[in-house]
């Protein structure tokens, strides 16, 4: 009578090997761990039969599925819990080389699953798996951002796409769409990795198809001199779903990298505008030199002059009359992308707005020079057409720099210097009287580096003492006085003047020691 129950006990372990290793394969993780899910399972359901406050392990032999539960007790002393300890002389019975802290395993009879044991253990297992599967689905995309990848829309809900990429689940945005885009289930979709997170509810993938790098990493995939590393995308901007730049420079002199991504008849970059619903695509030459960066990433705009701020990291560019329109592109769209590209700010002006500007400096520059000098309109012209902005640059220059001017003699250029200190001088007094007024102490006023419109700066901004100019950093100090155009270690060594008085009485300390 007890063949049939062998044979089905028998039969009973090797399915529960072969469930294991169909959840393994199904769920793509180890079989390990489905059977070390399992053995928890059997340990909470043994634990609600035979009580919870006793330590209870089960084991699955991995090779024959059978199934062993055994009751661990701590050998000890002094008993504290009854259910997890045992006596050192009680161990000994079992095992005569037991030793205190050892783990003393007591076989228990196999468990005859209830309704209720096998419903928590399911659940058990059923959790075991998904967290197993959400971790392996964690690992394997994390180090997948960057990618491009494949999938087929699942559902979309809200304007927001769930991507099924086969071993697991991704989302687009609706704002990671682009403009009139429209998906619906079980359409194929092609999306970039920019994200991927872990959350309670399992790792949460990111996918974007308005991301810059999209745009680079399809011309990767159609452009083999891109995937090999021989043209290299260097920037990317896009208005996504309208227009793009890309900025590209070539490894290998004699390959030409517009050239290359266009393709013949333009056929690589129709693939990518293809795969991007029209989205056109500027392809720009890349150089190491800024403004010849900015000239070409303005294209398809010509541009005529550029004049860089490298300080403001601002750019202006002159164009013709005529091109303006294009150069700002529709609602600044050319400008602004032009921008992005390259990270600097463009303004842009015609030529006629530049001319005028260049004009309006150099009428108030000659004014500038009639009312300081008293000279009359050809001297104050001569010094504008010259160069020289400002009363104080006239004051400083070597006298043969004025002599050399066309009409100016040695008597000329000594008269003007002259005429220039003198209202230097009363610019200054004048100056002081107002930074006096506003209470900045002649302390600070002693210290190297500071003029008196630099004074006046400093007293209008609360600045009046040694100690409140010291209380400053550096940066706040360049901030305040930004005309003054002041390196970081000029700004550091006005504030360490102003500090030195703080530690006036440790050094006369220390010397009497």
């Amino acid at each position: 009578m007890k063949q049939p129950e062998v044979r089905r006990t028998s039969q009973n372990r090797i399915e529960l090997l072969q469930i294991a290793d169909a959840v393994a394969r199904e769920k793509v993780i180890e079989r390990d761990t489905v059977l070390k899910a399992m053995e928890e399972a059997i340990q909470k359901a043994a634990r609600s039969r035979y009580g919870m406050e006793n330590d209870i392990r089960a084991e699955i032999d991995r090779s024959t599925g059978e199934i062993k539960i055994f009751r661990c007790l701590e050998v000890a002393d002094a008993i504290e819990s009854e259910a997890k300890q045992i006596r050192l002389d009680d161990a000994r019975e079992r095992n005569p080389d037991a030793q205190v802290g050892d783990i003393i395993a007591e076989p228990l009879p196999p468990l005859d699953f209830g309704r209720i044991a096998a419903q928590t253990a399911k659940q058990v297992i059923v959790q075991k798996v998904r967290d197993a599967e959400r971790e392996r689905q964690y690992e394997e995309y994390k180090d997948r951002i960057g990618e491009i990848v494949n999938g087929i829309v699942k559902r979309v809900e809200y304007g927001n796409v769930t991507v099924d990429l086969g071993r697991a689940e991704a989302i687009i945005r609706r704002d990671e769409l682009l403009p009139r885009e429209t998906y619906r289930q079980g359409d194929r979709v092609r999306a970039y990795v920019y994200d991927v997170r872990r959350e309670p509810r399992g790792p949460q993938i990111f996918l974007s198809r308005t991301h810059p790098k999209f745009m680079a990493k399809l011309f990767a995939q159609e452009v083999p001199e891109v995937y090999d590393g021989i043209i290299e995308i260097k920037s990317v901007a896009r208005d996504p779903g309208s227009r793009a730049k890309i900025a590209v420079m070539s490894n290998d002199s004699s390959i030409d990298p517009v050239g290359a991504c266009v393709g013949m008849r333009g056929s690589r970059v129709q693939a990518v505008v293809n795969e991007l619903h029209g989205e056109k695509i500027d392809i720009i030459q890349w150089s190491p030199d800024d403004a010849t960066f900015i000239v070409n990433a303005l294209a398809p705009a010509e541009v005529t002059k550029v004049v860089l701020d490298e300080d403001a990291h601002r750019i202006e560019v002159v164009v013709p009359d005529d091109q303006l329109s294009l150069a700002i592109g529709r609602r600044g769209q050319n400008v602004r992308l032009a921008s992005q590209l390259t990270t600097w700010d463009i303004d842009v002006l015609t030529e006629a707005e530049e001319s005028e500007r260049r004009q309006e400096e150099f009428r108030q520059r000659s004014k500038l020079f009639i009312d300081s000098l008293d000279v009359d309109e050809v001297i104050a012209q001569l010094l504008a057409t010259e160069g020289f902005a400002s009363v104080r640059e006239i004051a400083e220059v070597p006298p043969g720099d004025l002599s050399s001017i066309e009409g100016f003699d040695e008597n000329v250029a000594s008269e003007l210097q002259n005429r220039a200190r003198v209202y230097l001088e009363k610019v200054d007094q004048q100056l002081t009287e107002e930074r006096r007024t506003l209470g900045v102490n002649d302390e600070v006023a002693a210290i190297d580096g500071l003029t008196p419109a630099m004074l006046v700066t400093l007293g209008k901004a609360g600045v009046k003492t040694l100690d409140d100019l010291g209380d400053l950093a550096g940066d706040e100090l360049r901030e305040m006085l930004p005309e003054a155009d002041f390196g970081e270690e000029e700004a550091n060594a006005i504030i360490m003047a102003a500090r030195a008085h703080w530690f006036e009485g440790e050094e006369a300390g220390g010397a009497s020691n």
